[in-house]
C-alpha cells in the first residue's frame, strides 16, 4: 500500500532522567510526571526510540516503518541514497533541572567503526534559561590526553572548559569532537545526527535513577576528544521578523528560525529533503499547497513534512508564532 504523505505529528516520547526537570510536560500541555523528565524526543527514527505517528492515515505507524515504504517521497531522493533510506536527523527538546554530565560524541569514522552507528554532531537554540544559567562548550585551554585523564581523575575537568551564560535564542553548534554539558536551568532544542552515542566523561560522582553510578567512557572519550580551543563557540545570526532566519548551514543539517505574525511561503523543494518543523512559541497552521492538507501545529510540538510535498505556507493561529526548521541542505558538498 502507497505511504500517504502529509506532515506527520507524533505521540508524545518522553525521556525521564536523572538531570531532568518539570517544564516539558506543561510546555507540551501534558499530565507531569512523578520523575524528571530531561527529553522529549520530537522527531525519532532511533532504532532504540522512534517516534510513532499520531495523525492521518499512517497514524499508529512507528516512523522507522513509515519512512522504509517510501524513503526517496519522504526524505528526499539525495537524502536517502547519502543515508541509505534512513532519518539522518534526531531532534529533541530538553530540559535540565540540573547540570548533565560532561561529554562528547564521536564522529561517522570512529562510531562506525566501534558502535556500527551514525556519529553525533549536534546544535543548541536555547528557549529559556534561568539568570545566571550557563553551559560548557569547547576547552578554554588546550590540553593534552595525559592532562584529561588526571584531570578526570582528580575532578577538576571543568577548569579548563569554556563556560557560557546564556539566554534565549543563543545558538551553540558542537560538532562531534567537542567536549560539552547543558547545565541547570536550561531549556533548549537540539539537533543531532540520528544517533544515541555519547561518551560521559564525568557526572559529578552522582547515581542514576536506577541508585547506581553512571558508567564513564574515559578512554573512548580521549580518543573522540579534539583537545583544540576555537576562537568562538556560539554562532551569531541575523534576526527579521517574518522571514526564515538560517542560524547554522552545515553538511549535516541547516536550521533556521522564524518569528511570524502574518503568513508566510516555504518554498523547500528545491532542497530535496524532508523538513522538520518545531513550534517553539504560539500555536501555528501549517498548508501544503500542493495537497491542500492543513494542521494545527501546538506550541511545543513538532512535525515531519515530507520531501516530496515540502511546499508549504505557515501562519500563526493568534497573534505569532515562532517555528524552527531543520533539513538537509544538499547544496552543501
Amino acid at each position: 500500500m502507497k505511504t500517504s504523505l502529509y506532515p506527520f505529528l507524533f505521540a508524545p516520547n518522553l525521556h525521564e532522567t536523572i538531570w531532568g526537570g518539570d517544564r516539558l510536560c506543561p510546555f507540551k500541555g501534558l499530565t507531569p510526571h512523578e520523575n524528571p523528565v530531561g527529553e522529549s524526543w520530537e522527531v525519532s527514527a532511533v532504532p532504540s526510540s522512534p517516534d510513532t505517528i499520531s495523525n492521518g492515515a499512517e497514524k499508529g505507524k512507528d516512523l522507522i516503518s513509515v519512512i522504509f515504504s517510501d524513503p526517496e517521497a519522504i526524505l528526499g531522493k539525495a537524502v536517502s541514497e547519502q543515508y541509505g533510506g534512513k532519518m539522518p536527523l534526531l531532534v529533541k527538546f530538553i530540559d535540565a533541572k540540573r547540570d548533565l554530565s560532561i561529554q562528547v560524541h564521536p564522529n561517522d569514522e570512529m562510531a562506525k567503526r566501534v558502535h556500527n552507528k551514525m556519529g553525533k554532531t549536534e546544535m543548541w537554540y536555547v528557549l529559556d534559561a534561568k539568570p545566571g544559567s550557563y553551559l560548557y562548550c569547547g576547552f578554554k585551554t588546550k590540553i593534552s590526553k595525559e592532562e584529561y585523564k588526571q584531570r578526570i581523575a582528580d575532578g577538576t575537568i571543568t577548569d579548563v572548559l569554556a563556560r557560557h551564560e546564556v539566554k534565549a535564542g543563543d545558538v551553540f553548534y558542537i560538532p562531534a569532537g567537542r567536549v560539552h554539558a547543558i547545565c541547570s536551568g536550561i531549556m533548549l532544542a537540539e539537533i543531532q545526527q540520528s544517533s544515541d552515542v555519547t561518551y560521559r566523561i564525568y557526572d559529578y560522582n552522582r547515581p542514576g535513577l536506577d541508585g547506581k553510578p553512571r558508567e564513564l567512557h574515559t578512554e573512548l572519550a580521549a580518543e573522540a576528544l579534539d583537545f583544540n580551543v576555537a576562537d568562538s563557540y556560539s554562532s551569531e545570526y541575523k534576526h527579521e521578523a517574518n522571514t526564515p532566519n538560517v542560524i547554522l548551514d552545515t553538511k549535516y543539517f541547516c536550521v533556521r528560525v522564524s518569528d511570524l505574525d502574518k503568513p508566510h511561503h516555504y518554498a523547500m523543494k528545491g532542497f530535496d529533503s524532508f523538513v522538520v518543523c518545531m513550534c517553539l512559541k504560539g500555536d501555528c497552521k501549517i498548508k501544503v499547497n500542493e495537497t491542500g492538507d492543513e494542521l494545527v501545529l501546538k506550541e511545543g510540538y513538532s512535525c515531519l513534512i515530507p520531501a516530496a510535498i515540502a511546499d508549504y505556507d505557515i501562519m500563526p493561529v493568534g497573534e505569532k508564532t515562532q517555528v524552527l526548521d531543520a533539513f538537509i541542505d544538499n547544496n552543501i558538498k
